[in-house]
């Protein structure tokens, strides 16, 4: 297993710790702790987390895709005939709480459409699940729930509640009482809506299709003008509503999620784009990581949850998230900021820690959960090792985003964000039945642009590789450039 599965995507870049990590100890630490063992030193569970193993089985989708196939068949079983789901549970007793999370649910689609991507399997959404306290129903139709019970609960103002937390478990008690909204939610919905409609349509479910359409434009009408705080967005609103990640705050002033979120979701105009981004890199983009929100919380906040009851600058609470963290890759990236987000990416790459153990203190080669933010008086200690969600997405950005490698519906799209002074690359890597050996020239040292492609000696139009299926090894010739 491991050896084929290694050997379905290969990376050569000049930097041997993002080859070492990727090609080998991300896929190690997201299969076997956070998939199989489900359990590691700082965590002894053994559970399985909705959202956490859906989101690690994306390791799967080059080169054993079948696994994530039954990953999404397994967390569909746990689901809720309302749409809701499990938060978490154990397979041998079972059980599990039913919480008001609102993002646990739409997982189920965020992962569903990252498969679809990759694979082209739409037989999936036809295969069919029970739910916990309802009858067999198909994968589409366990995805369309969840989005259905995700519309119901929303604002006044059009934004999606909080519930009991979003991504970040920390905000535990800002919309218990189901008052309180989640703009971050706001940006997730968005994203699932605008990859969901399409294949609403492909299964002739216009109707649905359209309200997701409609939905969509409202969240990014709603969000745009309700969460912009004038140099970044705003985290949620309070069951009481009181702002949280606003300049108006003196402690959690400024959050990241809601900042790279609105880029990698599309949700936010061009110029505040750059605006929040220049703020997440004045204020977050840190020597040792991208903190999830700054300043750190240095008394109890009832009215916000246990984020705030972390000492300054341990995890949640102005630390270095390192899940997050590697978000914000994706997002300068894509901002087209690629020597900022080489710059996110290396300062939580591991091994580039090695020689600082002293501050450091963990394994240099798998992901911490977190490394403490500048209030910690252990600024730059790595913690909560091995068991992190952290694995995967290091390795997606640096394919994805970095490398710039990324499945579309009708093939692979190159789209390199690299430091200027690489040379090129080579990304070798299975996709639907091919293989694809890529070689890419960077003659004039730049970080991004592509002058030409050539597939099998041909010279092609545009940067998207064709979808070959055929069982064959094909040589892709890429030369950046302007």
């Amino acid at each position: 297993f491991w050896s084929r599965f290694i050997d379905a995507e290969y990376v050569e870049t000049p930097d041997d710790a993002l080859n070492f990590m990727t090609n080998i100890w991300l896929k190690y630490q997201a299969i076997s702790c956070r998939l199989w063992g489900k359990s590691a030193l700082y965590q002894v569970s053994a559970g399985y987390g909705f959202r956490d193993q859906l989101q690690d089985s994306q390791i799967f989708l080059v080169g054993e895709p079948e696994f994530a196939r039954e990953q999404l068949l397994l967390h569909a079983e746990h689901q809720f005939i309302e749409g809701d789901v499990l938060h978490w549970w154990f397979s041998i007793r079972g059980g599990g709480p039913r919480t008001n999370c609102s993002d646990d649910l739409l997982w189920l689609p965020f992962i569903l459409d990252a498969y679809l991507k990759e694979t082209a399997d739409y037989g999936i959404l036809d295969e069919e699940a029970p739910y916990l306290n309802g009858p067999a129903e198909s994968i589409y139709d366990h995805c369309k729930r969840a989005i259905e019970r995700s519309f119901s609960r929303f604002s006044p103002r059009g934004i999606p509640l909080m519930g009991d937390h979003d991504w970040n478990d920390g905000l535990s008690a800002v919309g218990t009482l189901l008052k309180g909204e989640s703009f971050w939610v706001a940006e997730f919905l968005y994203m699932i809506l605008e990859n969901f409609a399409p294949i609403a349509r492909r299964r002739g479910d216009d109707a649905f299709a359209n309200r997701c359409d409609i939905v969509h434009d409202s969240l990014k009408e709603a969000f745009n003008k309700y969460g912009w705080d004038g140099d970044w967005y705003l985290m949620a609103t309070t069951d009481d509503g009181l702002l949280l990640g606003s300049h108006e705050n003196d402690e959690g002033k400024i959050f990241l999620m809601p900042n790279i979120w609105a880029v990698m979701s599309g949700i936010t105009k061009e110029d505040r784009a750059e605006t929040a981004m220049a703020s997440v890199t004045e204020y977050l983009l840190k020597d040792y990581g991208t903190l999830l929100n700054y300043p750190a919380f240095t008394e109890p906040r009832p009215d916000i949850g246990y984020v705030t009851r972390y000492a300054p600058g341990l995890r949640e609470n102005g630390g270095v998230y390192t899940h997050a963290a590697t978000w914000s890759v994706w997002a300068y990236a894509q901002m087209g900021q690629p020597e900022n987000a080489y710059k996110a990416y290396s300062r939580i790459c591991p091994p580039n820690r090695s020689d600082d153990i002293d501050t450091y203190w963990a394994e240099p080669y798998v992901t911490p959960g977190n490394i403490d933010g500048p209030l910690s008086e252990y600024y730059g200690r790595g913690g909560w090792t091995w068991y992190t969600g952290s694995a995967q997405w290091l390795h997606r950005v640096a394919t994805h985003w970095i490398l710039g490698i990324r499945p579309q519906e009708n093939g692979l799209l190159i789209d390199p964000a690299i430091p200027a002074e690489w040379s090129g690359f080579k990304v070798k890597r299975t996709f639907r039945g091919a293989v694809y050996e890529i070689d890419v020239d960077n003659p004039q040292g730049v970080n991004q642009g592509v002058r030409s492609i050539t597939v099998d000696g041909v010279a092609q139009d545009g940067y998207l590789l064709p979808v070959f299926a055929d069982g064959k090894t094909h040589t892709i010739k890429v030369v950046m450039g302007t």
